[in-house]
């Protein structure tokens, strides 16, 4: 392979934050070197786009950078429904080496460096024998391994992990421990960085949870739920800081009313619904909801619904009941999205204050 570098981002578990640590990296990498390139081999989240199947933080980092590469390149391997199934009866494992082996050496032909996202933990993707460790030694690169917050559960994580890269004989340049909680902040650093010292693993980062990281859009609960709007649509992007489940009395609900609040209320509350109109009146400007979904399949009475027409906040409806809708709202996956301008500049703030950049380019 070529000599140009190359840094491969593992994680110890779903949801470490592996995704907004990649996007930060990219942007600050961008800056040090013209030509940066970016490969996510195997992607478990995909959506169509362009007529392809391809992992949503690939378009993430596509639209961030525009980077011109075709995104089946940038995710030559994408795990759609029955795709396991399909490889423990018939196997195929060359076939999949050989197009990632093509993918990377078309986007890292003129790279000075790539970037390369593994997925989830380093045995995922071992069902199908191209687990992380694995694609990271086809790839010749080495790695750099994202866990979360912790003292005892990430070392004992990292060490599990490194096993598996050490396996393949795959070296791990460092660690950084994301999700912290600041008021644990300077401890978990010091401990963190002892324990690991004394197991030979370099710390290269500790980045302080950020709650305005976890705030989903209007659009995302949309999605998640597969509500359909009535009316707001552009006002999709605003975020959600709070959730209320409400069918309580109208002047008990306006007491738990908190800014950029996402009601959920059954179609049939016209009183509590009336109450979310007017609380902006009531309460005052700060206090301008995110949204509502009107859950049960039932919607408020036609002469409402003129009312509707001149909210300032998106109006979903359900056909599932609350408590279904709920559900749904509380397990919405929370990705970064290019429209997300504020989160896409966090990632990169994050990342160029709390990584210690130079130590991790010079040990690839």
């Amino acid at each position: 392979m070529s000599s140009h570098k190359r840094l491969f981002v593992a994680a110890t578990r779903q949801n470490d934050g592996k995704s907004t640590i990649c996007l930060g990296l990219l942007q600050i990498l961008r800056k040090k070197y013209s030509r940066v390139g970016f490969i996510k081999p195997v992607g478990q989240h995909y959506v169509e786009e362009e007529g392809v199947k391809v992992d949503e933080d690939v378009i993430l980092m596509r639209k961030v950078c525009s980077i011109n590469n075709s995104l089946k390149d940038m995710n030559p391997i994408a795990v759609t429904k029955g795709f396991t199934e399909r490889y423990i009866r018939k196997g195929g494992r060359e076939k999949y080496v050989r197009m990632i082996k093509d993918s990377y050496a078309r986007i890292s032909r003129d790279k000075d460096l790539m970037l390369i996202e593994g997925t989830g933990h380093a045995g995922v993707g071992a069902v199908f024998d191209l687990s992380n460790a694995s694609v990271a030694k086809l790839l010749e690169s080495k790695v750099l391994l994202i866990s979360t917050g912790g003292i005892g559960r990430p070392i004992d994580e990292i060490v599990m992990n490194k096993a598996l890269f050490d396996q393949e004989g795959v070296e791990i340049v460092g660690v950084v421990i994301n999700k912290v909680l600041p008021k644990k902040y300077e401890k978990i650093k010091e401990i963190t960085g002892i324990g690991l010292k004394r197991k030979k693993i370099k710390l290269l980062g500790v980045v302080p949870f950020q709650e305005a990281l976890t705030y989903p859009t209007m659009e995302q609960i949309m999605e998640a739920t597969g509500a359909k709007i009535l009316c707001g649509e552009e006002f999709l992007q605003r975020k959600v800081v709070n959730i209320l489940v409400t069918a309580m009395e109208p002047y008990h609900a306006l007491s738990y009313f908190a800014p950029n609040s996402l009601i959920i209320v059954p179609g049939d509350r016209e009183d509590i619904f009336l109450a979310v109109i007017a609380s902006r009146g009531i309460l005052g400007n700060g206090y301008e909801v995110a949204g509502v979904i009107l859950t049960g399949g039932l919607l408020p009475h036609k002469n409402l619904l003129n009312l509707v027409k001149k909210c300032h906040f998106t109006i979903l409806f359900s056909k599932d009941d609350t408590y279904t809708t709920a559900k749904k709202v509380y397990e919405c996956r929370v990705k970064i999205r290019a429209t997300d301008e504020d989160k896409v500049k966090r990632a990169a703030h994050l990342v160029g204050t709390y990584l210690n950049i130079d130590e991790i380019v010079s040990q690839i």
